[in-house]
């Protein structure tokens, strides 16, 4: 796997480095006291073609690759982690529709999401967070299509995603049974009953979502009937390789600004080698997301590999993070940014799949080759 990048990564790292360094950050931390971020990021981050990175062109996206899409998470993440993961979401959700949609459904949505409106995956459950076979989440036939009743959890900007990916259940119990639909913001019926007040992540909202009769057309099943759990786990093969590169991003941003400061002091060699350490984790870090992210363009399977690049550059993110954290408060730096990069970055562990989650996904596929 070679790691210098080709020209259309190039230009995408680079279309993404400069709004984080222009605007992001310099409003992160505005964005996490306010609770929110600017709509205009999202449109000014469509116009560089970063919201549908790996999306086909016909059907609007940049078609850049995976690996383009990692390193533009890379330099989001490390300037604000709300606005990435937000780019993140929009992007899964793009690939999902230009890979299952009808002809009708990429029309009417691609071009869309491209441009900078938000799209959200509604899978999670209060009872089906890491299982989904446990959704209780209905979709029943209607006269003219069916209608979606039941709940969603931790549902990212679900309150401001003009589509959502919802999946319900259409059939018996377990994974079999379950398929996805095209629900558009304002639907009759869908509520929004909760914003998630959260350690980090502050500007990105985190909703739960309530479906009352919620009807959909035919034309809104995304796929074909029974289809959603093989949808759900395409995509979150995908979003594991997007949440390690936020990890990263956040982790390198720290590891950017310490090293910064440090540059006028006199160092301690306990001090340097933690620096080493964090080095030497956000490389194999980035790049385990890179070979995940390769295999996954050239059509080859990437599930163990999503798995554990997530795991990895979730968890050494953390670690990073945290000291850089300790680094600051040490040599009497100011450690304001640090804390809010600990608080951003331990929900990587958790969604797109806990670390528990990819362990199990993990040690299951490496039993299974002996």
């Amino acid at each position: 796997m070679t790691t210098s990048l080709s020209e259309p990564e190039r230009t995408v790292r680079d279309a993404a480095a400069s709004i984080a360094s222009s605007v992001l950050q310099h409003q992160a931390s505005v964005f996490e006291g306010r609770g929110e971020i600017d709509p205009d990021v999202f449109r000014h981050l469509g116009e560089r073609g970063l919201m549908a990175v790996n999306v086909p062109r016909d059907c609007g996206g940049s078609e850049m690759g995976v690996r383009a899409y990692c390193h533009a998470m890379i330099e989001i993440g490390a300037a604000c982690a709300a606005t990435a993961v937000s780019m993140a979401v929009t992007n899964m959700v793009g690939e999902v529709i230009a890979r299952f949609g009808s002809s009708d459904q990429r029309a009417r949505y691609c071009p869309r999401l491209a441009a900078g409106a938000l799209g959200a995956f509604a899978l999670s459950e209060v009872s089906a967070g890491s299982d989904p076979s446990a959704m209780q989440t209905r979709a029943d036939r209607g006269a003219h299509g069916w209608l979606l009743q039941g709940s969603k959890q931790w549902i990212t900007h679900g309150d401001t995603a003009e589509v959502l990916v919802v999946w319900a259940r259409t059939g018996a119990p377990g994974t079999k049974g379950l398929s996805c639909f095209l629900v558009e913001r304002g639907a009759p019926g869908l509520s929004v009953l909760k914003n998630e007040q959260k350690m980090g992540l502050r500007a990105s909202h985190t909703v739960s979502l309530t479906f009352d009769e919620v009807h959909v057309p035919d034309e809104a099943l995304l796929g074909g009937l029974g289809s959603g759990f093989s949808v759900a786990m395409m995509a979150l093969d995908g979003g594991r390789i997007g949440i390690a590169s936020q990890a990263i991003g956040i982790a390198r941003g720290a590891q950017t600004l310490i090293k910064t400061m440090l540059r006028q002091q006199d160092v301690p060699q306990g001090v340097a080698c933690r620096i080493a350490d964090n080095e030497c984790s956000l490389e194999a870090a980035t790049l385990l997301a890179l070979r995940a992210a390769a295999l996954k363009e050239e059509g080859a399977p990437h599930t163990k590999e999503a798995s554990m690049a997530k795991l990895y550059a979730s968890e050494s993110a953390f670690l990073v993070c945290n000291r850089c954290l300790e680094i600051a408060s040490l040599m009497n730096l100011d450690s304001e940014d640090f804390a809010r990069r600990v608080r951003d970055v331990r929900v990587t562990r958790i969604y797109e799949g806990t670390s528990e989650i990819q362990r199990l996904v993990l040690g299951r596929a490496v039993i299974s080759e002996v």
